[in-house]
C-alpha cells in the first residue's frame, strides 16, 4: 500500500554488499525503513546481465552461480580508485567479472548485455543500485523522489567522495549531502537517547562500523541539546565482511587442491557457488559453533564437503580481527581519550554479527556491555533519512535542533621540496574548515608556483594519495624567498575540497576545486544518461 508524504528527501546507505533505503515520515514522528519489491529491507549492491534485461538487487544476485561472469558486486571498492591501486588488483584477480583500465587509469567493467560487450564505469553501476532504491521509495511514499542524503564511509578519500556523488546525479538524485557511515549511525542512536530525560548532559560515543567491504570507526560526542560532534574518525575502505569470505574461498580451494589435485581457482562458476556457501556459513558460524559446506558436482562432476568450525573461521581471519581493535586503539588515542571514558560503543554493520568481535571489543574495554539497541543493518539509512529530513526542513523539534559537527578523515596538504609534504588541513579537523598558509619561491627568478595537492598521513607525498594540481604562472623576477604566494584549503560539509592559490605582490590568483578532477565531466554524465540500460 502507497503511503503520502509531502516530503521527498531520502536516506541511502550505499553499501559494498547491501544497501538500504530510509525516510522521516512526519505523521508518524520517525523514520521508517522503506522495504524493496520484495518486501525486504536490504537490497544486495549487486547489479547483473543477461541476454535480456540489467537486473539490479536480488535479481542480480539470485543469479550468481549460473551468471557469475556478467554479475557485478563490491563495486564500492572500484569508485573513485586508480587501477593500479595494489588492493584493487588483488580483488580483480578474484572477481568473476572483468575490470579493464581507461585513460587515467580508470576502471572500468566489462560486461555482456544482448549479445555485445559493454563497459560500464563503477559510478554507472553504482548510479543503478541507486536508481533501484529510488524506485522503491518512490512506489512506498506515492511521490517523486528527488533529493537524497547518501553515506559514504569515514575513511573515503575526496575521489572515492566525488565519484559518490557522481552516482547519484546520474541516477536522477540532487545530492542534499554527503554523510559519514559512523556519524549517521551516530544520528540513528542519538535521536533516542536525546528523548530520554534522563540523559546526561554530554555522552562519548564509539561507534563501531564492519559492514560488508569497508571498516570505520568513530569517536562522538553527544549532547543532550542535540549537538553530535566527532572527535576522531579511523578505519579502512578495504576491510570487511568480503575479506572474510574470501579467506574461507581461499581455505576450500586449498583443500579441494589437496583432496583432488585440482586447482578451480580461475573457474568462475565454481568459486561463486563457494562464494555463496562460505557466505552462509559464516553467518551461521555467529550462532552455532560448527557447520558444514556441501557442494554437489563443484568441479568437474566431483562433490566436495568441508567441516568449518568457528574456531577455524576465526584463525583464518585472526589478522583482520586484531587489525580492527588497532583502528579503535589509534581513533582513541587520535581523540585524546581512555577507554574508561566512553559511556556506549555502538554496533553497526553486519559484520560485528561475529562472535569473536564482539569478544575482542569488550575485552578492549574492559568487559562493558557492547550497544547493540541500534538495528546494525538499517542505522546508517536511518540516520541519513534524518538529516534529509532536517535539510529539507521536516521532522520534529529533535531533528530541527540537531547539530552535526564532523571531521576531515585524512590530512590535506601540498608538496614543498621534492616529495616532502607540508600539512594545511590535519586529520580530524572538524568541519567545514578553512585554512591557509604562505609560501615563497625556492630558486631566483623564480616564474611560477606549481601547486600539488596531497591527501594522506606520511610526510613523503609518494606514500600519499595524489589529488590534483594546477600553475600559478606572472610571477614578477625576484631573488630565491621574496615573491611569496598564499595557498588556501577549505573543505565543504561533504568533505570535499577547493584549494586556491594567491600571489601575494599581485593579487593574481587560481583555484581550483580538487574534486572536480574525479568528477564526470557534463558530457560524461550526458554520454551515460543515454546509454543507461534501465
Amino acid at each position: 500500500m502507497s503511503r503520502s508524504v509531502k516530503t521527498t528527501a531520502i536516506g541511502i546507505d550505499l553499501g559494498t554488499t547491501y544497501s538500504c533505503v530510509a525516510a522521516w515520515f512526519d505523521q508518524h514522528n520517525r523514520v521508517e525503513i522503506i522495504p524493496n519489491e520484495q518486501g525486504n529491507n536490504i537490497t544486495p549492491s549487486c547489479v547483473a546481465c543477461d541476454d535480456i534485461e540489467v537486473l539490479v538487487g536480488e535479481g542480480a544476485k539470485n543469479q550468481i552461480t549460473r551468471n557469475p561472469n556478467n554479475t557485478v558486486f563490491d563495486v564500492k571498492r572500484l569508485m573513485g580508485s586508480k587501477f593500479s591501486d595494489k588492493r584493487l588488483q588483488e580483488d580483480i584477480q578474484s572477481w568473476p567479472f572483468k575490470v579493464i583500465e581507461r585513460s587515467l587509469e580508470k576502471p572500468m567493467i566489462v560486461l555482456e548485455h544482448m549479445g555485445t560487450e559493454r563497459e560500464f564505469s563503477p559510478e554507472e553501476i553504482s548510479s543503478m543500485i541507486l536508481k533501484n532504491l529510488k524506485k522503491a521509495a518512490e512506489e512506498f511514499l506515492g511521490t517523486p523522489v528527488t533529493h537524497a542524503v547518501i553515506t559514504v564511509p569515514a575513511y573515503f578519500n575526496d575521489k572515492q567522495r566525488q565519484a559518490t556523488k557522481d552516482a547519484g546525479t546520474l541516477s536522477g538524485l540532487n545530492i542534499l549531502q554527503l554523510i559519514n557511515e559512523p556519524t549517521a549511525a551516530a544520528i540513528a542512536y542519538g535521536l533516542d537517547k536525546l528523548a530520554d530525560r534522563n540523559h546526561p548532559p554530554q555522552k562519548n560515543v564509539f561507534i563501531f562500523d564492519l559492514g560488508g567491504g569497508t571498516f570505520d570507526v568513530s569517536l562522538l560526542t553527544i549532547t543532550k541539546d542535540g549537538n553530535i560532534s566527532v572527535k576522531a574518525v579511523g578505519g579502512d575502505t578495504h576491510l570487511g565482511g568480503e575479506d572474510f569470505d574470501k579467506a574461507m574461498v581461499n581455505h576450500c580451494v586449498e583443500e579441494f587442491k589437496k583432496r583432488q589435485n585440482k586447482d578451480i581457482s580461475k573457474n568462475a562458476r565454481a568459486v561463486g557457488r563457494l562464494k555463496v556457501a562460505c557466505e552462509k556459513a559464516k553467518r551461521d558460524l555467529s550462532s552455532t559453533a560448527q557447520t558444514s559446506i556441501e557442494i554437489d558436482s563443484l568441479y568437474d562432476g566431483i562433490d566436495f564437503s568441508i567441516k568449518f568450525t568457528r574456531a577455524r573461521f576465526e584463525e583464518l581471519n585472526a589478522g583482520f580481527f586484531t587489525k580492527c581493535i588497532e583502528h579503535v586503539e589509534k581513533c582513541l588515542r587520535d581523540g585524546d581519550m581512555q577507554k574508561q571514558d566512553i559511556d556506549d560503543i555502538v554496533l553497526v554493520g553486519g559484520s560485528t554479527r561475529i562472535p569473536k568481535i564482539q569478544l575482542m571489543l569488550r575485552e578492549l574495554f574492559d568487559w562493558k556491555q557492547l550497544c547493540k539497541s541500534i538495528n546494525a543493518d538499517e542505522a546508517v539509512a536511518h540516520g541519513a533519512a534524518v538529516l534529509a529530513a532536517k535539510l529539507s526542513d521536516n521532522g520534529n523539534k529533535t531533528v530541527k535542533d540537531l547539530i552535526l559537527l564532523d571531521v576531515t578523515p585524512l590530512s590535506l596538504g601540498i608538496e614543498t621540496n621534492v616529495d616532502d609534504m607540508d600539512i594545511l588541513i590535519p586529520r580530524n579537523t572538524p568541519i567545514p574548515t578553512t585554512k591557509e598558509d604562505v609560501y615563497v619561491t625556492m630558486v631566483d627568478n623564480q616564474i611560477g608556483f606549481t601547486i600539488q595537492v596531497y591527501q594522506g598521513e606520511s610526510r613523503k607525498t609518494r606514500d600519499n594519495i595524489f589529488l590534483d594540481q594546477f600553475h600559478l604562472q606572472g610571477v614578477p623576477p625576484a631573488p630565491a624567498g621574496e615573491q611569496k604566494v598564499k595557498v588556501c584549503f577549505t573543505i565543504d560539509v561533504n568533505g570535499i575540497l577547493n584549494v586556491s592559490a594567491e600571489l601575494v605582490s599581485t593579487g593574481n590568483k587560481k583555484g581550483i576545486i580538487i574534486a572536480e578532477s574525479g568528477k564526470l565531466s557534463k558530457d560524461d554524465i550526458e554520454k551515460m544518461l543515454k546509454n543507461v540500460v534501465l
